[in-house]
C-alpha cells in the first residue's frame, strides 16, 4: 500500500511539472506568434495587442488540452493495474 501511496505522490508532482513547463511553452509560444502578427501589421499598441490575443488564449481549448498531462498517464497506469493483477 505504501508503494502505490509513493507512486501516486511521485507521480502527482512529475505531472504537476510537466504541466507547468508545457503551459509556459506554450504560451510563450503563443505570445511570440502574437509579436509576430503585430509586426505584419501593427494594430494600436503592441502590449494591448499582445496582451487581449493571451486573453483569448486563456480560454481556447489547446490550453485545457494541456491538462490531458494528468488524465492520460493515470489512465494509462490503471490500465497496466487492472491488467497486471485482473487479466
Amino acid at each position: 500500500m505504501f508503494a502505490l501511496a509513493r507512486l501516486v505522490v511521485v507521480g502527482f508532482v512529475l505531472m504537476t511539472l510537466v504541466y507547468i513547463v508545457l503551459s509556459l511553452y506554450s504560451r510563450s509560444v503563443r505570445r511570440r506568434k502574437l509579436n509576430e502578427e503585430w509586426e505584419e501589421d501593427p494594430q494600436g499598441p503592441r502590449e494591448a495587442f499582445v496582451e487581449a490575443g493571451l486573453e483569448e488564449y486563456d480560454s481556447s481549448l489547446r490550453r485545457k488540452l494541456i491538462l490531458g498531462v494528468y488524465i492520460v498517464p493515470t489512465l494509462v497506469v490503471a490500465l497496466i493495474i487492472y491488467l497486471t493483477n485482473f487479466a
